[in-house]
């Protein structure tokens, strides 16, 4: 399965990446499976997507839960909470 990442806010700024296209690896099938596959990476990575850091995901650009199924082609934005003012 093949999806885009795109990245926003600081979390573009800490992986000097504003998307990548991924294949993703056999048996990650959630939201919550590819974060962990990211996290893998180590470094910055790691740090960022740890459990306890602040951060949304959209699929299709609708905001998801990390037990959201993935999809070929799926579209998926990792992002920091947006405040307003």
């Amino acid at each position: 399965m093949q999806i885009k990442l795109l990245y926003f806010a600081r979390l573009r700024e800490r992986f000097e990446l504003d998307g990548e296209d991924l294949d993703v690896p056999r048996g990650v099938q959630t939201v919550a499976g590819l974060l962990s596959h990211l996290a893998g990476r180590g470094d910055v990575w790691a740090d960022e997507l740890a459990s306890g850091r602040v951060f949304r995901v959209a699929l299709d650009q609708e905001l998801v839960d990390f037990s959201a199924l993935l999809h070929d082609g799926a579209e998926v934005a990792v992002f920091p909470p947006v405040t307003g003012g």
